[in-house]
């Protein structure tokens, strides 16, 4: 693994078990994330983005496993193979909160109603570093502020009820950033923010990047945000990687049909209410009944009989890679 590479995932396939039929949710996706960069995530509700995050930090529910592929760790003691360890073992327990965070979807439910939220960001120093109490409490205090939430004197005693659903989210971020991880899987970090505080915390993630060289893993829907902030974004469809590449690679030059009906269902600043925006026809199919061959291929404008077997990944240059018999054809309509 290179140097610069923090994390590499390599044909990773999780599987759910429910009812004895079989979710394949994430079916052989590969990425490496970078330190210092930011790879986005991208794709639908349901298109297996959060589970691969949650696969990389051993966070899966009981009736789903890693079937096959690799998650490797690139710490400073050298390479760490993720899928060997444990889910609740002493090794990945010391990783997960400190040298790999993450930031979740909905910090309602992944803040504890009973504990306050100074005592809840205090466990993580406390676990992870070796700061004393009262120096404990002055970090706390110091992420809630930098957070932009008001009298965090005051606040670090107050419980998860009393704040509103955009500071329970900053608290959240506050938890995942208190001990500087090496790794930042941020899973939507925004949803419930105003877009004054959307940039805020987007400045604080961005100044994480540069100033520990820290490597952030960001899903979201939000072209825009992937404009900004992306160096490498991953476009995800039913499980699979269905086009990746450098920021540039990907919005302005896009070769897979899904990556294009995105970029088409988003309006543009400056063109008025006269832009024609398109929705993406139909909707994402049953994970327990999936079409044969490639997946997007019932939404697809461009879809043949070719489409009925699944398409290899074709590299189309060092950084651009797809996967799609169709790539040609879109490459000249583009």
């Amino acid at each position: 693994m290179s140097q610069q590479t923090a994390l590499s995932v390599k044909d990773l396939k999780t599987y759910f078990y429910t009812n004895k039929r079989c979710n394949k949710a994430v079916n052989g996706v590969s990425f490496d994330i970078k330190k210092g960069s930011t790879l986005c995530i991208v794709g639908e509700s349901g298109c297996g983005k959060s589970v691969t995050a949650s696969t990389i930090m051993q966070l899966l529910p009981r009736l789903s496993r890693i079937e096959e592929g690799s998650i490797t760790y690139n710490s400073d003691a050298g390479e760490i193979a993720i899928h060997e360890l444990e889910r609740d073992g002493a090794e990945m327990k010391r990783i997960r909160g400190s040298e790999i965070a993450m930031i979740f979807q909905d910090p309602m439910t992944a803040l504890n109603p009973v504990y306050t939220i100074g005592f809840q960001i205090a466990e993580s120093l406390q676990y992870h570093t070796d700061l004393n109490k009262s120096q404990i409490r002055a970090r706390t205090i110091e992420l809630l502020a930098n957070m932009g939430i008001p009298s965090p004197e005051q606040r670090v005693d107050e419980y998860p009820h009393h704040y509103s659903g955009g500071m329970r989210q900053r608290a959240m971020i506050a938890m995942a950033m208190s001990c500087n991880p090496k790794i930042l899987i941020a899973d939507e970090p925004t949803t419930a923010l105003d877009v004054t505080i959307q940039a805020q915390i987007f400045e604080l993630m961005e100044k994480l990047k540069t100033e520990n060289d820290t490597a952030i893993m960001l899903i979201t829907h939000d072209m825009g945000v992937v404009a900004e902030l992306a160096d490498d974004v991953a476009v995800m469809y039913m499980g699979n990687i269905v086009e990746a590449g450098t920021v540039d690679d990907v919005l302005r030059r896009p070769r897979h049909p899904y990556t294009k009906a995105l970029l088409e269902s988003i309006p543009v600043l400056g063109r008025g209410r006269s832009q024609d925006i398109k929705s993406i026809r139909g909707a994402t199919p049953d994970p327990y009944d999936r079409p044969k061959g490639c997946q997007f291929a019932p939404r697809c404008d461009f879809a043949t009989d070719a489409c009925n077997q699944m398409p290899a990944e074709e590299q189309l240059s060092d950084t651009h890679r797809v996967m799609c018999w169709q790539h040609e054809e879109l490459k000249q309509n583009a």
